[in-house]
């Protein structure tokens, strides 16, 4: 049975979930909590080979499909292997992107439909959702730029798509937004660093009353 908490970063390119998961982790870290971070597709050898046949530039002609498949793969290889024991010792797990992205990604931006998608994905979940997801919006336009401006930053498959593209995949969230209330909340990502993370500390802190208190 599942004793820790398990909190995702979403957002589209160039949102600052790096950044963001990095200072969050610090602050539970310096508050006594136990905190481990991941992400998606990646966290564990398996899933981090997966990840680079996925986001290798190289691979242009990759199938909408297969590319939904990869990731579901690596999902579930990453749960068993990693977050899973990790909730099962009660710590908190951080997550950048989980089953969101492959709905916006390849559900709505790719029309594969969600409801695919979410398919393929049950079968690699088994029904293991985060407790609280943390999107963080920014339009296509700054995402972009931020990315063409940051110097130690690769660009892989997915940077090269279209603006449409991507106009899509924030569609996509906010479609998630809209369906699931309780369990995401939108920050605004295109604020201050700092403000930023003030306003996902405050959402935590929310969401989370009584677990545990995070002070700004």
């Amino acid at each position: 049975m599942k004793k820790g908490v398990f909190i995702t970063i979403e957002g589209g390119e160039g949102a600052g979930k790096s950044t963001l998961i990095e200072r969050l982790s610090n602050k539970m870290l310096q508050r006594g909590k136990s905190v481990i971070t991941t992400r998606e597709p990646g966290g564990i050898p398996i899933a981090e080979q997966i990840r680079a046949v996925i986001l290798d530039r190289k691979h242009v002609t990759m199938d909408a499909r297969t590319e939904a498949l990869l990731y579901a793969a690596a999902r579930r290889q990453h749960l068993v292997e990693k977050v899973v024991p990790a909730l099962e010792q009660g710590q908190i797990v951080i997550c950048d992107r989980f089953v969101d992205s492959s709905l916006a990604y390849q559900g709505h931006a790719r029309g594969l439909g969600m409801d695919e998608v979410w398919a393929i994905n049950q079968f690699a979940i088994q029904e293991l959702m985060p407790d609280l997801t943390i999107y963080m919006d920014v339009t296509p336009e700054v995402g972009l730029e931020r990315i063409a401006q940051a110097s130690d930053r690769e660009i892989n498959r997915l940077d090269l798509e279209k603006h449409s593209f991507h106009e899509k995949v924030r569609e996509g969230y906010m479609r998630l937004l809209h369906q699931n209330p309780n369990r995401m909340v939108l920050i605004n990502a295109e604020q201050s660093p700092d403000l930023v993370f003030n306003d996902v500390l405050t959402a935590i802190d929310a969401r989370f009353a009584g677990f545990f208190v995070i002070d700004v």
